[in-house]
């Protein structure tokens, strides 16, 4: 149980005023007071104490990848989660843990799982961010969540100023939610994930992916073989982070899938009469997700639609909101989503709610 998967750490940001457009894949934000990089959970709780010290607000930002900062920027000290690698905490014949450091690269931890023959987050492949936002987000893709394989969450109590580990029972875990997207209570140091020792992935569960590989849903894959093909298919969407395409400057999806009780589905299905049969999937306690991509797409924004300041819904996803000329504000992205929104309530009564987490502006 002592391997240690650590990286150098190569960051250099100032601890100057910056603008926040820099950390986030929108290339929106405004400036921060103070910016301040942390390269280990122990800086990352001293910085914050150190903030706290002097009563300033505290943003603790990672990957820059869910998050949308407004114009005016951050009034108060950002810091920057820099911590790298992970280590095996736990194993045995079957399974392994992993403890992954909050500031690694999310894609390079699944490039790694993969790697060594560790089943379990293949399908999350190409998620740009951090892998300590990802319990934050419960992020999930293609048929997988890392609720289902986070065992423990290591974090930095703001409010009782202590360490302390929160079980996977503990953190709320929901439809791309946690106790720790609306609070700035706890600051994630570090996560524990418990992985299959398998050459082939988890029952593939998304449609989409089975045909794409060419089998049946519930068949499993070389778990290379699953990681390539998510790769593809985000790539497709605009969904894989790439310097020279603006169509990947987003948050990724910038709504969730609405998750309706049977009357407003009901609604939903009568309003869409004319037009066909909703994308839905049957959720506990009677509930039913929807498709947020189809109903922005039928109630008239198309990939491609502009918005206001050179922002645009992305050419290949029409959840993906973009910067796309990259000139862009925050206040022009917001209007553009308050177009959408507002369109898909009027034509479906239906409402959208953003993904990403909102900072300095709301929607």
């Amino acid at each position: 149980m002592s391997d240690v998967y650590a990286k150098p750490t190569t960051d250099a940001e100032p601890a100057d005023p910056a603008a926040l457009a820099e950390y986030t894949t929108l290339r929106l934000g405004g400036p921060a007071a103070r910016c301040v990089a942390a390269t280990s959970a122990d800086e990352i709780v001293h910085r914050v104490r150190e903030a706290h010290r002097r009563d300033e607000p505290v943003l603790v930002l990672a990957g820059g990848s869910n998050v949308v900062v407004g114009d005016a920027g951050f009034p108060g000290t950002v810091v920057l989660i820099r911590s790298r690698g992970f280590a095996v905490v736990a194993e045995d014949a079957d399974t392994v843990t992993v403890r992954v450091e909050a500031g690694e690269p999310w894609d390079d931890l699944v490039a790694a799982t993969v790697g060594n023959g560790w089943s379990g987050l293949e399908c999350l492949s190409g998620i740009p961010g951090s892998a300590g936002a990802t319990p934050i987000q419960n992020v999930g893709a293609y048929g997988q969540e890392v609720a289902e394989r986070i065992t423990g969450v290591q974090v930095y109590d703001r409010a009782e100023d202590r360490l302390t580990t929160v079980v996977a029972a503990d953190c709320g875990f929901a439809y791309r939610g946690s106790i720790f997207k609306y609070s700035d209570r706890w600051v994630v140091l570090s996560v524990d994930f418990r992985l299959d020792r398998s050459p082939v992935s988890g029952p593939v569960r998304y449609a989409e992916l089975a045909r794409s590989l060419g089998v049946e849903v519930g068949d499993r894959v070389p778990l290379a073989a699953a990681r390539d093909m998510v790769l593809t298919l985000r790539a497709g969407k605009g969904m894989v982070l790439d310097p020279a395409d603006p169509d990947t400057w987003s948050v990724g999806s910038f709504f969730t899938n609405p998750v309706l009780d049977r009357a407003a589905y009901d609604l939903l299905r009568e309003r869409a009469a004319d037009i066909g049969e909703p994308p839905s999937w049957p959720c506990p306690g009677d509930l039913v997700k929807v498709s947020a991509a189809w109903l922005i797409d039928k109630a008239g924004f198309a990939k491609g639609h502009p918005g206001p300041g050179g922002t645009a819904i992305s050419g290949k996803h029409t959840l993906a909101l973009t910067n796309h000329s990259g000139t862009a504000r925050t206040a022009d992205l917001i209007a553009l989503a308050r177009e959408i929104r507002d369109g898909v309530h009027t034509r479906f009564a239906v409402p959208l709610h953003p993904e990403p987490v909102l900072i300095n502006c709301t929607l």
